[in-house]
């Protein structure tokens, strides 16, 4: 079998591969959810989450030793990850191929030739790098904008499989919804389609992963090159060369992705994969200016600390950022986050959505919580999204850690935040309407929402008896028929003597009749028709910031309770109450 094809197979494996994981990072008791499959492997293969982590922790999570495989495993062959393993390099070198497809050769010979801007991946390494290395530059971790995993990993889970499963619901039973996914499309088919105009082009000009491999490849100890210098120099290995590296000539070892396309296509076999150095010469550094160097390494150690300068760590933390149980606190939290969204995936309420730069720059497709967009809050007996994190930037949790019970029962259950009243938009509060929704669904025990209980006399309510016939009161105004026969109102006939109206005509009101009025009112009296309100309150100390009665508030538009991060467990410094 040829190597090509072999490669082929292996492309097609791994691809299939990853969407499977993406597909399977469901909860659900179906054989395609979530069933313990290593849906991290690809994140744990990967050296640069694993560099950068270190780089960022000073640690180095356990499962991310598999990357020390996947850079051994490149010293040996050179970087076969790029071209046999990831699902992203995969997808470009399929639509560059039918986008050469009925080129001349000359015409693909042209496409495939190294340009000078290929440079620029090594550049956005070294900045990635700078970021997360450097203490006075506020180390933060951002590799996963453009780490081609997480780039298409946040493709397939917030995007592609949302849009295929929108109307058959065989993957989610409820339809999923990510705020800013139009962003992602647009990343996501910019990559994609231009390589209709340079094959690889993400690969060869934008990938930081890309570059850390033709960083190590230089030290590969199997490498592509000519066995001989009888060569006709007819410039067919360049035909298809996948890396731009100049098999023909002086083979450019950093760019080389084993495409083995050269190879495939020298008719006179003079390319080889071979362990000496290809005898018409190459060049294993990357072609990195020292300038180039210096601005880039410059930028990373700039760029935090000048996103920073807004504060949004300290006092000027955005309180609409709140984060999943068990996430670490903010500063440690962004120092691991790869903005995979797997978490936001895998949230059976689809309530964790990819966050925008309303927290800063830092923030964008950090995992928030909205408890608008989902099907529910936050379900207290769900830990789903601390078990998938490949960098435990949200911690694996207990169910009893995250309900305070058991051995954490003293240190209380995990908080995301508070709910508080807007009691100028919740319905008891500003408008005189009856609702207990928030307190019906909340689901703590004992509830952190309570109610009390008060009577208001509603708009034109004060009405002029004009005759009493047992518990049928006639009025002289004309009112809306039923309006006052929901049970919620009540006929003050007498101060502090008030019977509830059971039923209304337009010129009267039934009132029950379970007890006698004490001293029915006569003709030209008044008499006052009242509204039964039950206005909630929050327990801050009881409330989890589960967001379920935000989700639930029948206010459209913005909703009359609202989650903030306040009072959140991770970060002592947003405590609402000082300690007793």
């Amino acid at each position: 079998m040829k190597i090509v094809t072999v490669r082929r197979i292996s492309q097609t494996f791994f691809f299939t591969i990853f969407v499977w994981f993406c597909i399977v990072s469901t909860v659900g008791e179906e054989f395609w959810q979530l069933r313990g499959w290593p849906i991290d492997w690809f994140f744990q293969l990967d050296p640069l989450v694993a560099i950068a982590t270190v780089l960022t922790t000073h640690t180095l999570y356990r499962p991310l030793l598999w990357a020390l495989l996947t850079v051994i495993l490149t010293i040996v062959f050179g970087r076969f990850f790029c071209g046999w393993v990831c699902p992203f390099g995969s997808l470009h070198h399929f639509v560059g191929f039918l986008g050469r497809r009925g080129k001349k050769t000359s015409q693909k010979i042209q496409l495939n030739k190294y340009r000078k801007a290929q440079q620029i991946k090594y550049y956005i390494l070294i900045a990635f790098l700078a970021m997360a290395a450097f203490p006075s530059a506020a180390v933060t971790l951002q590799t996963g904008l453009l780490d081609p995993i997480a780039v298409i990993t946040r493709s397939f889970n917030l995007l592609l499989l949302p849009i295929a499963d929108s109307s058959a619901n065989l993957i989610s039973v409820p339809s999923r919804f990510y705020e800013g996914a139009w962003l992602v499309l647009v990343i996501f088919l910019t990559a994609v389609l231009l390589n209709l105009v340079i094959p690889r082009f993400y690969c060869r000009f934008v990938c930081p992963l890309g570059a850390l491999f033709g960083v190590i490849d230089r030290f590969a100890i199997w490498r592509i090159g000519k066995n001989q210098n009888e060569c006709i120099n007819c410039k067919l290995c360049e035909r298809n060369c996948e890396g731009a590296c100049e098999p023909g000539g002086n083979i450019r070892i950093s760019e080389c992705v084993l495409c083995f396309n050269c190879r495939e296509d020298c008719k006179n076999e003079v390319i080889s994969y071979q362990t000496s150095p290809s005898l018409a010469g190459e060049t294993t550094n990357p072609d990195v200016s020292r300038r180039g160097f210096v601005l880039s390494l410059a930028s990373g150690i700039l760029v935090v600390p000048a996103v920073r300068l807004s504060n949004e760590l300290g006092s000027n933390w955005h309180h609409k950022i709140i984060r999943p149980p068990g996430a670490l606190p903010e500063e440690e939290f962004l120092k691991r986050c790869v903005k995979c969204s797997q978490c936001m995936r895998v949230c059976p309420t689809n309530v964790i959505q990819p966050g925008g730069i309303e927290g800063g720059l830092e923030n964008l497709w950090t995992p928030t919580l909205n408890y608008r967009i989902g099907s529910s809050g936050c379900q207290l007996n769900c830990v789903a999204c601390g078990q998938v994190c490949p960098t435990s930037a949200i911690r694996p949790v207990t169910l009893a850690e995250k309900l305070g019970v058991d051995d954490f029962a003293e240190a209380g259950p995990i908080k995301l935040g508070t709910a508080f009243v807007d009691r100028n938009r919740c319905l008891p509060w500003a408008m005189d309407k009856p609702c207990i929704v928030c307190e019906e669904n909340c689901p703590v025990s004992p509830k952190a929402i309570y109610t009390q209980e008060c009577f208001n006399t509603v708009r034109d309510g004060t009405l002029t008896v004009t005759k009493v016939t047992d518990n049928i009161i006639e009025v002289k105004e004309t009112l809306v028929p039923d309006r006052f026969a929901t049970g919620d109102y009540y006929c003050l006939v007498r101060a502090n003597e008030s019977r509830k109206i059971v039923a209304n005509s337009e010129n009267s009101l039934e009132i029950t009749s379970d007890r006698p009025v004490q001293k029915i009112p006569t003709a030209g009296e008044k008499i006052e028709v009242q509204v039964r309100l039950q206005q909630p309150h929050i327990d801050i100390e009881k409330c989890i910031g589960c967001g379920v009665c935000e989700h639930e508030c029948p206010v459209s538009g913005k909703k009359a309770i609202r989650v903030s991060a306040e009072g959140e467990t991770r970060s002592a410094n947003r405590k609402l109450l000082l300690e007793r």
